[in-house]
């Protein structure tokens, strides 16, 4: 039930849910809504709602001390000093016990990863940070506060929102509108999932059974170029998904990608790609580390932090760590040297970004570096020494078989494209779309087991 891209999530875990939600009075909601992500949690991760539970209560009791130090007319340096001395605990607690199971799964078992801990985790540290500052002005309930870690459209793969972007129950609006924009997010999400995404992995999974070895350049490239639109919709589809849930619900949408892909730099790809994942990044980590307000080399280590520790979040190798730091120093780069002249010239920008994002995907994907040495071999054979490929015509059928998908996501690559659609969402002819996209994906999804999302494994 876990994966939104599932036939028993859509047909049973859903409906049932939103019948229940909408039909109890607007005072009982949120514990409905509780529930709901409990059950949704333990059917996906039985042992480790436990954990879920635990950490819970450990930070709201934490907050609820922190927030009680913070009341009255007058706050003395000694309250200051001990919600600080609360703060640094609790936020070591959270960080060492997500090490802990970082650990766990890579040297151990992977099934000891709890799921979606580095989503829940990252909200409470969110969540301390902002009584701590505070952004949170009323004293949050139980209830309140263990719905905020739990919400199940975020629980699994984010987005990460803010406690102050939701209210409770009796505060939320409810309309049928508002029930139908949400239905639209979703089926669009889904279709994102299904119709591209899973189909574009079968490309990247046949290079690896191949062997990089023997695939020509131009596959390597297309394939480079297919891993970036596969790992891109599958992870914007499961955020329209998992906002397009929140909208029914009668929650805000959160946007989480905003056409990164058509940035002019690399920082601003990533100002628009996974943004709240960014956010928290530049909030809690690059913001308090002094921020781009500083000297150069103060300014150059801020970041450098901030791109090795968003590499080690993804996962446990080195790939990870080194795509990381790639990114980075092309961060650097921009900021002290040219990132001024590609903003002032948009297609230059665009090139530049169109052609190393692709490149960074590689080192994402690929976790055996001798493996991913090979691949750069055999993008670049000029410099790389990998060889004559085995079948230098392999590109011819590959276009054939996977062109169609490359066009539709190209297509919502643009902008204007996805806008117009999202714009004309309550025209007919967007609805009939919707409504054939969303069958199609149950037809595809009940001819196969489905594939998971990515971001499941983070």
């Amino acid at each position: 039930m876990v994966s939104f891209a599932g036939l028993t999530f859509i047909f049973r875990f859903l409906p049932i849910f939103l019948i229940i939600y909408y039909v109890v009075p607007s005072r009982y909601k949120d514990m409905v809504l509780l529930f709901g992500s409990y059950i949704f949690y333990a059917v996906g991760d039985p042992y480790f709602i436990v954990l879920l539970i635990f950490l819970t209560l450990l930070n709201y009791f934490v907050g609820k001390k922190m927030k009680g130090l913070a009341e009255g007319f007058e706050i003395h340096d000694w309250q200051k000093i001990k919600q600080k001395k609360l703060l640094i605990a609790i936020v070591a607690m959270d960080i060492c016990v997500l090490v802990l199971f970082k650990g766990l799964s890579t040297f151990v078992d992977n099934s000891l990863l709890p799921l979606g801990i580095s989503f829940y985790l990252f909200k409470m540290i969110s969540y301390q940070a902002d009584l701590y500052r505070g952004e949170i002005w009323e004293k949050p309930d139980f209830k309140e506060t263990a719905l905020y870690f739990s919400l199940f459209p975020q629980v699994v793969s984010g987005p990460i929102m803010r406690y102050n972007e939701g209210e409770c129950g009796e505060k939320r609006s409810y309309s049928p509108e508002q029930f139908e924009d949400g239905l639209k997010y979703f089926a669009a999400g889904l279709g994102m999932k299904v119709l591209l995404a899973d189909k574009l992995a079968i490309l990247w999974n046949d290079l690896q059974m191949i062997g990089f070895r023997s695939i020509s350049t131009p596959l390597a490239w297309l394939g480079a170029a297919g891993y970036s639109l596969q790992l891109y919709f599958d992870f914007w589809g499961y955020s329209l998904m998992s906002s397009g849930l929140l909208v029914m619900l009668g929650f805000d949408f959160i946007e989480n990608f905003h056409h990164p892909y058509a940035s002019r730099s690399i920082g601003e790809f990533y100002r628009r790609w996974h943004m709240t994942l960014g956010s928290f990044f530049r909030d809690y980590v690059y913001i308090p580390m002094g921020g781009s307000r500083c000297r150069r080399s103060r300014l150059v280590f801020n970041l450098a932090v901030v791109w090795v520790l968003t590499g080690i979040w993804h996962g446990n190798g080195f790939n990870f760590v080194l795509w990381g730091l790639i990114l980075g120093i092309l961060i650097i780069l921009e900021k002290l040297f040219y990132g001024k002249k590609l903003s002032s010239i948009p297609v230059l920008g665009n090139l530049y970004v169109l052609l190393l994002i692709p490149l960074s995907w590689v080192v994402f994907a690929i976790t055996d570096l001798k493996q991913l040495g090979i691949y750069f071999g055999r993008l670049f054979p000029f410099i790389g020494g990998a060889g004559v490929a085995v079948n230098a015509q392999d590109i011819v059928k590959y276009l054939q078989d996977y062109g169609i998908f490359f066009a539709a996501g190209i297509l919502l690559c643009i902008p204007a494209v996805f806008d117009f659609l999202e714009k004309h969402r309550k025209n007919p002819l967007v609805i009939l779309l919707l409504f054939i996209v969303f069958w199609c994906c149950v037809y595809f999804l009940s001819c196969s087991e489905g594939n998971p999302f990515m971001y499941l494994k983070f």
